[in-house]
């Protein structure tokens, strides 16, 4: 290989001992530098692989360890490289071809270059559930021994992943971790104040039913063991009754002949006791002792960290839910829910809120963002951030110019973090919407008939990031960063609004959790709460670690037959942008009212329409898009120019002139009203097809 270290060369790859083989042990070498893994028929038999199957790479070993092992194995060899560790060794869980569950010990030795750059690894594996044994008793005596010790290794392992209480629990009911010690029940108690809470009996076989609180200072064992901070081993049924006869009607009539209760000590205080009970008679050996308070140990300190981690959580969560609203108002004229779930992430909450602001005359204003970061300065700069937005809008600030306000405000906090967010203000009287949108995600409208689309709001960059050069954000007009979008939400329609956190899933992007999204949503139920419970558990334990928050609103009345329109959006003179974020609304909009192959001719046809406002008009434009009660689409366009426009045949080298004529050619009927100080150019299209000439009406 060229570079050589303290040891000697050894040939690639090492050939393996055949005593290795005769008890079932296997070699693997693996070269660092280039990433090739080696491994000889006897560890390739240990992991049931074909050695076609294996591609000669650590990667190859993820057909029998599954993820979260192969991530723990990674991180103690790493540690060993980084400590400079000649020897490491580790138990993982693997599964073998028909899907049954296996534990394999792999140990590695570290060769190293004369600087200490460790550059191969060569090392056996073994299936551990065929160490190799003696014949007779001391041949059963050194197999139990072994077993213990790969128990005790394994659930210390396993414990060292603990995040929660419940994982600590979840270990210590396995039966294939502190099931192969061979007791019969397992048993955790914490102690609480002046009480020891019994949060977990083991699920293998009978267990005692102690009560659920008990004393330190009662006769119990585990009371005991918590109050001496001493192990209790009881080696037969008279010295359960002799010792405890609180507790002996409770054993009496089970077949437990022993038992062991060992205190949980960590940072030299009791923080809780583990119980052990036994169907053999007969004292505990010194090496067994010293194995269960080896055990003892890793669970306790596995345990203390579980307790501090649930501290840390519970407290940075409760800031986090003080930032947040309360209650929510009741609305009239319509119903409305929240939801918001916190990733179990220890500190690392997020900065995901909602907000709903009565606005009176019918009027209400829902909010929902996320502030960048996963800490509790995220969550204060959450509360801080909702309470301005409120405060804006309760001044009577516009949507835009309250969004333009927190943004500033976010920056003059130095804070260094930015934050995406959505507003909306809805009029419950008309059902008319105005939308801003700060780097957030596009809301979802689900129509009284079921459809449901996305909202294409035209928006700024996210809160507390300057504008590039001082350009104006993303689809906003000179002068402001955050264009307000209107669309109507009639009676029976739907508004949600959500954070990444609900469309993210592990290993997926973002677009099939939005799908997964939109199709529970088309097929959800029409009760807000109801749908939010089911966006919510859509979700579940496959969410990618990150908060969520949901906001749900219904206008409340009799949903329309087809759910239809309007929509309306301001043009501004020198905004080219601007068309095509209504082009993309309104392909959204007709999508969902069925226009079918209909749709690029809609589309076409009102942006001739809008470039004729655009490019002979001053002032600027209002556009709107509805269906009528004839079942037509109509997209109008009002300015404040009195001159009419008229189709004329435009020669064959002129640039302009077509835009009516082919609007005319396009639509079923179109038209020019007068408007006293303007006008508006109008076009109609039969979602059914074309049905003879276009109607023209002046």
């Amino acid at each position: 290989m060229g570079r050589r270290g303290e040891n000697p060369e050894v040939d690639w790859p090492a050939r393996p001992d055949t005593s290795l083989a005769l008890n079932r042990m296997g070699t693997f070498d693996w070269d660092l530098d280039s990433g090739r893994m080696h491994l000889d028929p006897t560890a390739l038999e240990v992991l049931d692989l074909r050695p076609d199957e294996f591609p000669g790479t650590p990667a190859g070993l993820g057909l029998r360890i599954p993820p979260v092992e192969a991530a723990r194995l990674d991180a103690r060899v790493a540690q060993a490289l980084k400590d400079g560790r000649s020897h490491y060794g580790a138990y993982v869980r693997s599964r073998r071809r028909d899907g049954s569950p296996a534990w394999t010990h792999l140990q590695g030795h570290v060769l190293r270059e004369r600087d200490g750059r460790p550059y191969r690894i060569i090392g056996i594996l073994r299936d551990a559930a065929h160490d190799p044994g003696e014949p007779g008793a001391a041949g059963e005596r050194d197999e139990g021994r072994r077993r213990m010790t790969g128990v005790v290794e394994r659930t210390t392992a396993i414990l060292a992943h603990a995040r929660t209480v419940n994982d600590v629990t979840d270990t210590l009911k396995d039966p294939e971790a502190l099931g192969h010690l061979g007791a019969v029940s397992v048993m955790l108690g914490v102690v609480d104040g002046g009480r020891i809470h019994l949060v977990a009996e083991g699920q293998l076989g009978s267990y005692v039913p102690e009560i659920e609180y008990t004393r330190t200072d009662a006769q119990f064992p585990m009371s005991e063991a918590v109050r001496t901070m001493q192990p209790v081993f009881l080696a037969s049924r008279e010295e359960f009754q002799r010792r405890y006869p609180l507790l002996w009607p409770y054993i009496e009539p089970l077949a437990v002949r022993s038992g062991v209760y060992l205190p949980l000590i960590a940072q030299g205080r009791p923080i809780g006791a583990l119980g052990l009970l036994y169907t053999r008679d007969g004292d505990f050996t010194a090496e067994e002792r010293n194995l269960l308070m080896a055990l003892g140990s890793g669970i306790a300190q596995s345990l203390q960290r579980a307790i501090l981690f649930e501290q840390e959580h519970d407290l940075a969560e409760g800031l986090q839910r003080a930032m947040l609203p309360r209650r929510i108002p009741d609305v009239p004229g319509a119903r409305i829910a929240v939801r918001y779930r916190s990733a179990r992430m220890g500190r690392d909450v997020g900065g995901d809120w909602y907000d709903v602001i009565p606005l009176g005359e019918g009027r209400v204003g829902v909010m929902i963002g996320d502030v960048e970061g996963h800490d509790t300065d995220a969550a204060a700069v959450m509360g801080q951030l909702r309470i301005v937005l409120r405060a804006y809008i309760t001044e009577g600030h516009t949507p835009g110019a309250a969004m333009e306000r927190a943004s500033a405000f976010l920056r003059e906090l130095e804070t260094e973090r930015f934050a995406t967010c959505t507003y909306a203000e809805v009029d419950l009287t008309t059902g008319m919407i105005g939308m801003v949108r700060a780097g957030h995600l596009d809301p979802v409208v689900r129509r009284g008939d079921g459809s449901c689309h996305r909202v294409q709001v035209a928006g700024g960059l996210p809160l507390g990031l300057p504008a590039r050069d001082g350009a104006p954000h993303e689809g906003a007009p000179s002068g402001s960063g955050y264009p307000v979008t209107s669309l109507e939400l009639h009676p029976g329609d739907t508004l949600l609004l959500c954070t990444d956190g609900l469309i993210e899933r592990p290993g997926s992007d973002a677009d099939t959790g939005m799908r997964e999204f939109m199709e529970a949503v088309h097929g959800g139920p029409a009760d807000v709460e109801e749908l939010a419970d089911l966006l919510c558990d859509l979700v579940g334990d496959a969410g990618g670690g990150d908060d969520m928050a949901l906001l749900v609103l219904r206008r409340r009345g009799t949903p329309d037959a087809r759910g239809g329109g309007p929509l309306r959006h301001r043009l501004d003179p020198g905004d080219a942008d601007a068309p095509t974020a209504v082009r993309h609304l309104i392909r959204a909009a007709v999508a969902a009212w069925g226009a079918g192959e209909r749709a690029d001719e809609i589309e076409l046809a009102a942006d001739e329409l809008m470039t004729n406002a655009l490019v002979h008009t001053d002032g600027g434009a209002q556009v709107g898009l509805r269906l009528t009660a004839q079942g037509r689409v109509r997209f109008e366009v009002e300015d404040s120019s009195s001159a009419l426009p008229r189709p004329r045949d435009a020669g064959d080298w002129e640039e302009s002139g077509r835009g009516l004529l082919l609007v005319d050619r396009l639509a079923d009927a179109w038209g020019v009203e007068p408007r006293g100080g303007g006008k508006r150019v109008w076009c109609e299209f039969d979602l059914a097809g074309p049905e003879g000439a276009p109607e023209t009406a002046a």
